[in-house]
């Protein structure tokens, strides 16, 4: 039976402060393969390389998240630094959550964001590793920033933009991930995406704790509600739930270099 690879979960949150060691321990057990745990400052950076160290089956992400970023000088060197140490890692497979938020009035400016963006994704270039780019309400930035950067690949975590994106993103070699809100009464857009996406381009995601799908929406998200992504993906795609499970294993793992 294949197992679940979970590209998107946030397990150094403090939503799983109570329980976190026994939860990721169980996730073999449970079904869930892999994990991909992204950090979205340097704390929470560090945070995910610790858990990556600990368990076999989890890997770390390290990036300044658009929310977050505020802090962040990409002019400064000891700054760049600390981050471009973590990325180095052994068990560090991306450069991520980074990207673009323009739903928040308190987020930081646009200028801070859009700077902070391109100097993680020049480090991704780098280092050469992928990226885990979030883009809320920042769809044209977002792609025409990350189309300076041709070179460069990665998937648009939990994607919430239209078809015609999407497409020009795939032309590109980029994945695209889908997480609960697909399962939702208003995922129109996401289901049309879902429906059209190249097999080889779609990853699964929790964003645990967040956007726990249908039917445990509304509760703490983790990896072994994945299933729920699983079958609505085959349901689209005239799939198993299985074939979808090992089918986006397999893209995640080629995606992130994990063999």
């Amino acid at each position: 039976m294949a197992l679940i690879f979970d590209t998107h979960a946030h397990y150094d949150d403090e939503q799983f402060d109570a329980d976190r060691d026994a939860l990721l321990a169980a996730m073999p057990a449970a079904g869930v393969g892999l994990i991909v745990d992204p950090g979205c400052d340097l704390a929470s950076s560090r945070a995910a390389v610790a858990l990556a160290r600990r368990f076999p089956h989890v890997y770390a992400a390290v990036g300044w998240h658009p929310e977050n970023c505020a802090p962040f000088d990409p002019d400064a060197p000891e700054q760049v630094d600390a981050l471009r140490a973590l990325a180095r890692e052994p068990k560090v497979v991306a450069i991520g959550e980074i990207g673009l938020d323009y739903h928040w009035a308190e987020n930081p400016p646009k200028a801070q964001q859009h700077a902070v963006l391109r100097r993680q994704l020049a480090l991704a270039v780098e280092l050469d590793l992928p990226v885990i780019i979030h883009d809320r309400d920042a769809h044209a930035d977002c792609f025409a920033i990350v189309c300076e950067f041709p070179a460069l690949r990665g998937v648009f975590h939990c994607y919430s933009g239209s078809v015609e994106l999407a497409r020009e993103l795939w032309k590109r070699g980029w994945f695209v991930g889908f997480d609960g809100p697909l399962t939702y009464k208003n995922a129109r857009k996401t289901v049309e995406v879902a429906a059209e996406a190249p097999l080889e381009r779609i990853l699964i995601e929790t964003d645990a704790p967040y956007l726990a799908p249908v039917p445990r929406r509304g509760t703490r998200n983790d990896s072994r509600n994945l299933r729920f992504v699983a079958e609505k993906l085959a349901e689209l795609r005239g799939m198993t739930s299985e074939q979808v499970i090992a089918l986006t294993a397999e893209n995640g793992k080629r995606l992130f270099g994990i063999a």
